[in-house]
C-alpha cells in the first residue's frame, strides 16, 4: 500500500474501484508526467450517492452533504489517476482541480461544496496536494448528481 493510502486508512477512507464510465469515455488519461482525470461522479459501489441541485430549500441536497460528496468524487479521482499510475506515491503533485456543483440559482456556495474534493486531496497527498481550482455551479449534471470533481496530478 502506498504512502497516500496510508493517510486515506487514518481517515477512514479507502481508494474504491475505479467508477465504470456512464459514456464514451476513459476514467484517466495520462499525457507525459500528467494524468487527467474524466468528471467523476459521487459513485458508491457502482450507484450514484445522490441526486438533484444543491442549495438549502426543501429537498434539495444540502450544501454539508454536497461536500462529502465532492469529497467522495476526490476518492473516485484518485482511483481513477492508480487505475493509470498503478503506484500513487508516483504522483508528485495535484495540479489542478475543477469542480462543478448542480445548483439551485439562488445557491452561491459552490467553492465551499468543492472544498471537500480540495481538503481530502490535501490530506491525502500532503504538500504534494496544493493544487489550482474552479468551482462552477451548473444547470444539471450527468445523472442528476449534485457534484463532479476532474483533476489533473503530475507523476514522476
Amino acid at each position: 500500500m502506498s504512502a497516500v493510502e496510508d493517510r486515506l486508512a487514518e481517515l477512514g477512507l479507502s481508494v474504491p474501484e475505479v467508477a465504470k464510465p456512464v459514456a464514451a469515455y476513459v476514467p484517466a488519461l495520462q499525457q507525459g508526467n500528467l494524468v487527467y482525470t474524466s468528471g467523476q461522479l459521487p459513485m458508491r459501489a457502482g450507484s450514484l450517492a445522490a441526486t438533484g441541485k444543491v442549495g438549502t430549500g426543501e429537498g434539495q441536497v444540502d450544501p454539508d452533504t454536497a461536500k462529502e460528496l465532492a469529497q467522495t468524487c476526490a476518492l473516485n479521482a484518485i482511483a481513477a489517476v492508480k487505475g493509470v499510475v498503478g503506484d500513487l506515491d508516483r504522483v508528485t503533485q495535484v495540479v489542478k482541480v475543477v469542480g462543478f456543483v448542480a445548483s439551485d440559482p439562488a445557491f452561491t456556495g459552490q467553492p465551499g461544496v468543492i472544498n471537500g474534493a480540495s481538503e481530502l486531496l490535501g490530506k491525502a497527498f500532503g504538500d504534494a496536494g496544493v493544487h489550482a481550482r474552479s468551482a462552477v455551479g451548473v444547470a444539471v449534471l450527468p445523472l442528476d448528481a449534485p457534484v463532479e470533481v476532474e483533476i489533473v496530478v503530475a507523476i514522476d
